[in-house]
């Protein structure tokens, strides 16, 4: 099994060496962790990764070549106690309590959870008022109300406006090869060739003629051929998007070998006052996005990346980010960068028949002003010329 694992990761192509293979198996051998699955994990994983944008990519190895283990790796939760979330059953409501419960709004529902968590003091089970599980209250989990706000635990109704939790997304993997053949040949219709750089490609023309001319060898050098159009790229990561990660994955790798000047960044549902770059590190190393705005000059073409499927309080609420307070709603960010960078489509990964039962879908599609376009080959061919109209 332990050769096996050695050549997935090989396959996978994660440079481990034959020196690290026998290292994991002499401490193994040594008995520095206990038989579980987990002290297996992380000490596979600290002999054989080096580079931490291999990290997931390694945990997808581990998964198929284990995967009839169990495993008990911690997930990081929000910081509310853990008792008070086990799910129950569901509650069943009469249609005028589910009316009732309906009427609070977003701004009210904030305010009350402040003040209960101030008040609160003890484990809290059913009812319409105190947090907890299996009630009517807009707070806790595994309950009703359509306007609620879901503390930890797994939603019951999918339908709350906030769930505080933290989150852990991760990075997209640029080397994964879709047909990414047929993206690339879309993402060609954008391009602006020039020659740019240090002369260092052989001009064999010029050279040519420069030799029959002279009489002698007369090696003329050249720039590189490169591909000037500019691209900002934003990827929406986690909750609804885990199921187009394939599909973004194979965009972003197809993207990131067509596009020489192109930067990319993770967002969640809505690009809000800050974005980032490492999604293990999207706490601690967070990105301005005023700082983007002044970085990039207005000739960069502007790429969003996602669902655009949310509670429409992120979209035009601020405090309706579901991970954090923002100070102005999300379109007021979107807005901004639209503006600056005048060029810009949104890609989304549902199909576009199901965009109608989307509210917050035909909010954003409304501030693109319908430059909104499905990710297949014919939305990518539709986005790409319409990024092309500004050349």
């Amino acid at each position: 099994m332990f050769v096996d694992f050695f050549n997935e990761l090989r396959s996978a192509r994660i440079p481990v060496t034959l020196k690290e293979h026998l290292t994991l198996l002499e401490a193994l051998h040594s008995g520095v962790i206990d038989r579980r699955v987990e002290d297996f994990y992380y000490l596979s994983r600290s002999a054989y990764v080096k580079d931490e944008a291999l990290l997931d990519r390694f945990d997808q190895v581990f998964g198929k070549v284990f995967k009839g283990l169990e495993t008990n790796f911690e997930e990081q939760q929000a910081e509310i106690p853990e008792e008070w979330l086990r799910q129950l059953a569901q509650a069943v409501f009469s249609e005028e309590e589910m009316k009732a419960i309906e009427e609070k709004g977003f701004d009210q529902i904030m305010e009350d959870l402040k003040k209960r968590l101030e008040e609160q003091e003890k484990r809290h089970e059913g009812g319409n008022k105190w947090i907890g599980t299996r009630g009517k209250s807009p707070f806790g989990n595994s309950g009703y109300n359509p306007a609620g706000v879901r503390i930890g635990g797994k939603g019951g109704q999918g339908k709350a406006i906030k769930v505080w939790e933290k989150r852990e997304f991760k990075n997209l993997d640029n080397e994964v090869e879709l047909g990414t053949r047929n993206i690339k040949m879309a993402l060609k219709r954008l391009r602006r060739f020039a020659r740019e750089g240090a002369a260092d490609e052989l001009d064999l023309p010029s050279t040519i003629r420069g030799t029959a001319n002279k009489g002698y060898l007369d090696i003329i050098m050249r720039p590189e051929r490169r591909n000037a159009v500019k691209v900002l790229l934003f990827f929406d990561i986690g909750g609804s998007m885990d199921g187009h990660i394939r599909t973004c994955e194979e965009l972003f790798s197809a993207a990131s070998s067509e596009f020489k000047n192109m930067e990319y960044f993770y967002f969640h549902n809505m690009p809000y006052e800050a974005v980032w770059k490492d999604n293990r590190r999207r706490w601690n190393e967070r990105i301005p996005t005023f700082d983007i705005l002044h970085k990039y000059p207005h000739d960069y073409k502007l790429i969003f990346v996602g669902d655009a499927s949310m509670s429409p309080y992120e979209v035009n609420y601020p405090g309706g980010s579901v991970e954090h307070w923002n100070e102005e709603a999300g379109e007021v960010w979107l807005r901004r960068m639209t503006e600056v960078y005048p060029s810009a489509v949104w890609l989304n990964p549902i199909a576009e028949k199901h965009w109608q039962y989307g509210q917050s879908i035909q909010m954003v599609k409304r501030l693109m002003e319908d430059r909104m376009f499905p990710l297949t080959l014919s939305g990518l061919d539709s986005a790409m010329k319409e990024l092309t109209r500004s050349h």
